[in-house]
């Protein structure tokens, strides 16, 4: 359906999936698609806002930092010492605030990828509050950022991609930016992809944890959990299905085509209320299949399939591993965030 100041707003999975799918005509990088909104801040050359041949070219040589073997090593680097923190507390019978522990993990992640040789909580929950900042100015209906918000965001993006480029030039593959030159990326490349990874790399697993972990305490099923190691990447999936951290995508029309039945236009903008999709299929149910439309639509399909799909994981596996490890949990006490684009909790605080 057209809904003014919105555009063709999409509502079912297998239209989404078609959507997505089809590259060559909803794209990223035209009027009202959320590459047009990033390039004032990010420059003309992250994943986020190319198409065609660029794009693949540059997907293809990130490719590599993105492998499930890549990601797992470099979560374990980086979270083996804060997950024994994490492990302590809990078993030691300590309340423990889920929302602040996963800012403070996430945001120390998003160090390590961009280069910042920061060290302690504080430093890495500021990394994280910098990026909630940025988000902070998105809304469902923005199509392009004022000039104030581009001179903000750039305030804070500015400084870390000069941390990424000197990263970059140290050129020490046992870091993501020196191995990015390592294969092949330019410096600008580098940057932009520091940047965007700042912006869509936190938010996502720090909100998602979480809602994973209430959600299993709410349904009964967190001891279930526990016991079972396979169950938790369906777990995942299941509570991702039901928190959507990616609630809309956008598409911009690249040439004229139907969406629905409903004959759209170069120009126009294609909202995909993803969080609409998902949820059609019911409540949070572990037992429940999913069918082939709904896989991991979160995330995206086709050639825009999020990159960072195997770090988000390896993050979320790692930090719900250690948690269900401290098993039976309960919810102490928990308060959920208002006015977010991603549906969240400002506070859970868990404990034995």
């Amino acid at each position: 359906m057209r809904v003014p100041g919105l555009g063709v707003v999409v509502n079912d999975a297998a239209l989404a999936r078609e959507v997505l799918l089809d590259g060559d005509t909803f794209r990223k990088d035209g009027p009202g698609a959320s590459g047009d909104l990033w390039t004032p801040i990010l420059g003309p050359s992250v994943l986020l806002n190319m198409e065609g041949p660029a794009h693949r070219a540059l997907r293809g040589r990130l490719a590599e930092l993105f492998t499930p073997a890549y990601t797992a090593r470099l979560c374990e680097q980086v979270l083996a010492g804060p997950l024994d923190t994490l492990a302590a507390r809990l078993h030691a019978g300590e309340p423990v605030d889920l929302v602040d522990t996963m800012r403070v993990l996430a945001g120390a992640v998003i160090c390590a990828v961009i280069g910042l040789d920061a060290d302690g909580e504080a430093a890495h929950r500021h990394m994280f509050h910098q990026g909630e900042r940025i988000v902070a100015m998105v809304s469902l209906r923005t199509r392009t950022l004022s000039a104030a918000q581009v001179r903000r965001a750039r305030e804070v993006l500015d400084p870390i991609g000069d941390i990424a480029a000197r990263a970059y030039r140290s050129g020490d593959e046992s870091t993501v930016m020196g191995r990015m030159r390592t294969l092949g990326l330019s410096e600008a490349e580098a940057r932009g992809a520091a940047g965007a990874f700042f912006l869509t790399g936190t938010e996502t697993v720090a909100t998602l944890v979480p809602r994973l972990i209430a959600l299993l305490h709410d349904a009964g099923q967190l001891d279930r959990v526990a016991a079972d190691p396979g169950l938790l990447d369906p777990a995942i999936d299941e509570a991702m299905r039901v928190s959507t951290p990616t609630p809309v995508m956008l598409r911009s029309v690249h040439a004229p085509a139907v969406v629905g039945g409903l004959p759209v236009r170069p120009g126009e903008r294609v909202l995909l209320a993803t969080h609409n999709c998902c949820l059609a299929y019911g409540p949070f149910d572990l037992d429940r299949p999913q069918p082939p439309e709904l896989r991991r639509l979160w995330f995206g399909a086709g050639p825009h399939f999020c990159i960072g799909y195997p770090l988000a994981m390896a993050e979320i596996r790692a930090v719900a591993r250690t948690v269900l490890a401290a098993a039976p949990l309960r919810i102490v006490r928990r308060a959920a965030a208002r006015g977010v684009l991603i549906p969240t909790y400002r506070e859970l605080v868990v404990a034995r």
